[in-house]
C-alpha cells in the first residue's frame, strides 16, 4: 500500500502520486479493463471525474490518502527503548498487537484554473494513529498519533507515453506527532512527483527535500531539530505502483536512502467484503512506520477494513 493524494491526469483530474498507493474513495464506472466510462485513460481519472461535482459542496469533504481501520495490527518489534529512555509509563505494559487507523481528507482551494488548464491547488490533512486497545494494564492508551497537513499544486501534462496519461505535482508537507520533549518528532518537506496511469495500472515517482532546522543546543532543549538523521531512515523519495483487477486491488510502495540502505517496503491488498467496504491487508517492512519509530526497524502485519479504495 502506498499513501495517496489526488492528482490530475489527462483531460480529467485523477488521483496519482501517493494516492496510487494507499488510495481514497471508489471508482465505480470503470470498465473491466480499468478504462474510465468517459473514455479517459484509466481508473484514477474516473475517480476524480466522480469527485469533481462535489469539490465545492459545503456538506462534503473528499477523501485524500487511504482511509482504513485495522483492528488487528501486529509488530515484530515494539519500540520500547524510546519510552524507557524518556522514563515514560508506556515503557511497561505495551503489547505487540494494537489497532491502527488512518483518516485523510482534502479540499480544493481554486474554483477556476490558476496557471494552466485543469490545474488545482488543494489542502489535505491526514491523521494516523496507533492505539494500544488490547493493553489493559495501561488502560488502552494511544501509543502514537501522527498529523500531516499539506498543500499541493498539480497539473496534467500533455505527455502520455504508451497510451497513458501523466501529471506533475508540487507540495509542502508538515508531519509531527505532537509529543512532549524527548518523544517529539517532526519534519517539513518539499516534494515534486510525476504520476502515470494507463487502464487499471498507476505509478508515481516522488523525490523530496527536507527543509533544514537548527540543531539543538542540548538534548533536552525544547527548540531545534528533534530528529536530525530522519532522512537516513525515511530516504529521499519513493516509488509506488498500483494495479486493479475485477476483484482485487494491489499496491506497492518503496522508499529509502541508497547510502544507508535503510528505508521501507509497504504492500497493500483490498478485496470485496460487504457493501461499499472492502477488506484490507497491509504489510510493512522497514523503518518509519510511525514518527516515533522513524529509526526503528520492524515488520508489521495488519488486517481490517478499507473505508476507501486504493485508487
Amino acid at each position: 500500500m502506498v499513501g495517496g493524494r489526488s492528482e490530475e491526469i489527462g483531460a480529467g483530474r485523477t488521483r496519482g502520486a501517493e494516492g496510487v498507493a494507499e488510495g481514497d474513495s471508489g471508482t465505480d464506472g470503470a470498465d473491466e479493463n480499468g478504462a474510465a466510462a468517459d473514455g479517459s485513460p484509466g481508473v484514477l481519472s474516473e475517480r476524480v471525474r466522480q469527485e469533481r461535482p462535489l469539490a465545492f459542496n459545503p456538506y462534503v469533504i473528499t477523501a485524500h490518502r487511504h482511509n482504513y481501520f485495522l483492528p488487528f495490527s501486529h509488530t515484530s518489534a515494539l519500540n520500547e527503548a524510546v519510552y524507557r529512555a524518556n522514563d515514560v509509563p508506556l515503557r511497561e505494559g505495551l503489547v505487540p498487537v494494537e489497532v491502527k487507523f488512518q483518516v485523510s481528507l482534502k479540499t480544493r482551494l481554486n474554483e477556476r484554473d490558476l496557471l494552466f488548464e485543469n490545474d488545482s491547488l488543494s489542502f489535505g490533512l491526514t491523521l494516523e494513529a496507533w492505539w494500544q486497545l488490547y493493553s489493559t494494564d495501561l488502560s488502552s492508551p494511544f501509543r502514537e498519533t501522527n498529523y500531516m497537513p499539506e498543500i499541493f499544486y498539480q497539473v496534467p501534462l500533455l505527455w502520455g507515453p504508451f497510451g497513458g496519461a501523466t501529471v506533475v505535482s508540487f507540495g509542502l508537507e508538515h508531519q509531527s506527532n505532537g509529543q512532549v520533549q524527548g518523544l517529539s518528532r517532526s519534519w517539513n518537506r518539499l516534494y515534486a512527483s510525476l504520476g502515470y496511469e494507463r487502464g487499471n495500472f498507476a505509478a508515481f515517482v516522488r523525490p523530496w527535500y527536507r527543509l533544514p532546522e537548527e540543531a539543538k543546543d542540548s538534548p533536552d532543549d525544547p527548540e531545534g531539530d528533534d530528529n536530525p538523521d530522519i532522512l537516513d531512515f525515511m530516504g529521499h523519495g519513493e516509488l509506488a505502483f498500483a494495479w486493479r483487477d475485477s476483484r482485487y486491488e494491489y499496491a506497492l510502495r518503496v522508499r529509502g536512502d541508497p547510502e544507508t540502505s535503510k528505508g521501507a517496503v509497504i504492500v497493500g491488498l483490498t478485496f470485496p467484503l460487504t457493501g461499499r467496504f472492502r477488506g484490507f491487508v497491509r504489510y510493512f517492512d522497514g523503518y518509519g512506520d510511525s514518527l516515533i519509530d522513524y529509526d526503528h526497524y520492524q515488520r508489521r502485519f495488519g488486517l481490517g477494513v478499507a473505508l476507501t479504495n486504493l485508487f
